[in-house]
């Protein structure tokens, strides 16, 4: 691979970089790109929806879809770069839509459905939710069961719940997994449905609040909730399949790479200017190797993923390689987490709000909601199983 940008994708980051730098002198206070904050937060919920409608008047939301429905024609490197400094200046406005349910549309969508939904969500002015998991299926998410869905006339039916449905409680819209066939296999006899719910008759969202209060998570009933036959993406009894076209490029997760990153180069700069008690944490040897530490794992974490960006702009389908660099950036963001957390002393704890916090309290936070990202978009378990069968060629059981 080569590393080095062409002179066109330089022209494009640094247009990038003018556009969220300035942007970022805009934000609300303590803003952050992580979606859960947006959900948790009216201002910064605003904030996302604002700056969502920009990036779909630039048509940014849409980067690598083909011209014709809409998009800019550019490859997966350039949307890398996009989400990669978009993050690092803290700037939310993108959720699961022009991702997963773009790619599902774009690869088994009818012409009829490119034309309604595309230009939905690459408008930003629809948000999106994922109502995948359910009570007993969350890392086996092929074995849903308790949401099912029947044909009835123009329509299919939905029943049954979901839960730790992100932003469920936000959205005007749902990336819908329904078990449609029950005697069929696990991974058959799913259908995939595009749905709004905002308001919708039939659909009731309860808050589930995170161990620091947080509401980003929902559970999801659904009683008698219709959607069209229209609104299917794909096969009846398929839907796995449309599934899998979107998830291999979210498990590269260069976005969190780069607020990460972010939140790390102020930990350093706070290092480097202060101390407690007129000594610098950094003057301890083992605070110096563990930050150089973290930081060559950052950089792994960077070029791995625009390695997988690069296997997929040469059409190369690689979920093992995504699973790896899931599994592995997602245990990292844990790590820095807690050393940045251990780094501040006793100063770490302390909270958003806190006239004694320091670095806004990113690390208290971070150190609550990154321990999520191992079991959010699959298990590290789970990776390491699809690591073990695609990459080593070992059995399932």
């Amino acid at each position: 691979m080569d590393f080095n940008l062409t002179p066109a994708q330089e022209a494009l980051k640094r247009e990038f970089e003018e556009f969220f730098s300035e942007l970022e002198k805009s934000a609300p206070p303590n803003h952050t790109a992580k979606i859960d904050y947006c959900y948790e937060h009216e201002d910064a919920w605003a904030f996302h929806r604002e700056v969502g409608r920009k990036l779909g008047r630039k048509g940014w939301l849409s980067l690598p879809w083909p011209k014709e429905y809409g998009g800019k024609g550019l490859g997966q490197i350039e949307q890398l770069i996009f989400q990669e400094i978009r993050a690092y200046h803290r700037i939310p406005g993108f959720d699961p839509g022009p991702v997963v349910a773009a790619a599902g549309v774009l690869e088994r969508g009818t012409e009829e459905q490119k034309k309604k939904w595309l230009p939905l969500i690459a408008s930003g002015e629809t948000t999106w939710c994922e109502g995948w998991s359910e009570p007993n299926s969350g890392s086996d998410l092929a074995s849903i069961t308790a949401t099912t869905g029947y044909e009835d006339g123009n329509d299919w039916v939905i029943n049954g719940q979901k839960v730790w449905t992100t932003g469920a409680h936000r959205c005007s819209h749902m990336i819908l997994l329904a078990r449609t066939d029950p005697k069929a296999p696990k991974h058959q006899g799913i259908t995939y449905f595009l749905t709004p719910i905002k308001d919708m008759p039939g659909i009731e969202v309860r808050p589930i609040l995170r161990m620091y209060r947080g509401h980003s998570f929902n559970e999801v009933f659904f009683d008698n909730f219709r959607i069209p036959k229209e609104n299917i993406i794909g096969e009846v009894h398929k839907g796995w399949y449309v599934l899998m076209a979107g998830m291999d490029f979210e498990r590269t997760g260069v976005a969190f790479v780069a607020e990460t990153r972010r939140d790390f180069d102020e930990l350093i700069e706070f290092v480097r200017e202060n101390g407690f008690d007129g000594r610098s944490p950094a003057e301890a040897a083992v605070v110096r190797h563990r930050l150089a530490q973290c930081l060559i794992e950052l950089e792994t974490w960077r070029q791995w993923a625009y390695y997988v960006a690069w296997l997929q702009s040469k059409g190369e389908h690689v979920p093992g390689e995504s699973s790896a660099v899931k599994r592995f950036g997602s245990e990292l963001m844990v790590k820095v987490s807690q050393v940045g957390l251990e780094t501040l002393g006793l100063y770490g704890p302390l909270k958003e709000g806190s006239k004694w916090a320091r670095l806004q309290g990113r690390f208290e936070y971070a150190c609550q909601h990154d321990l999520g990202m191992t079991i959010a978009g699959g298990t590290t378990e789970v990776q390491k199983n699809i690591i073990a069968w695609m990459e080593l060629g070992l059995p399932r059981k």
